[in-house]
């Protein structure tokens, strides 16, 4: 990458919220997982060790920064859901074998989709549109992030 791409992914990340933050994650998690199995077709084990250990360090962190205290049973199953993924990027990685990383991939895009819903949801809750006679927008209430299970 070149100068200016670096510049605008750090402000990119530097400017953004903490879900804007977590989908981005998402986001890297799904591409590795991709160029992970792209390397697996293509014989490179170096490639594929190098972006199946990317995809899992985006996992632990995930499962290192969840705050069991918003909501314990949902932060345990996203746990044991994040460790089966790096079980299953494990069993990838020693068997050659691009099923594993397919089944992550899905997994993690399906999660991210989810997220992105949820964090859609909880902005409208918190941000209602209230309109004036003339149907314009009178402004919103303080925006609080949405923390549970993140």
């Amino acid at each position: 990458m070149n100068g200016y791409t670096n510049n605008y992914l750090e402000n990119q990340v530097n400017t953004a919220s903490p879900e804007q933050l977590m989908l981005m994650l998402y986001d890297g998690a799904v591409r590795f997982a991709s160029l992970a199995i792209k390397a697996i077709e293509n014989g490179t084990p170096d490639k594929r060790s190098y972006y199946i250990n990317k995809t899992y360090a985006i996992l632990s962190e995930f499962a290192a920064t969840l705050d069991r205290s918003q909501d314990a049973g949902l932060a345990d199953n996203l746990d044991g859901l994040y460790n089966y993924m790096q079980q299953r990027l494990m069993d990838a990685n020693l068997n050659n074998d691009p099923a594993p990383v397919a089944e992550v991939k899905k997994m993690l895009a399906d999660l991210r989709g989810t997220w992105a819903k949820a964090i859609e949801i909880d902005k409208q809750e918190r941000h209602p549109t209230v309109t004036a006679v003339g149907g314009a927008p009178l402004g919103k209430p303080e925006y609080k992030p949405l923390v549970a299970a993140m």
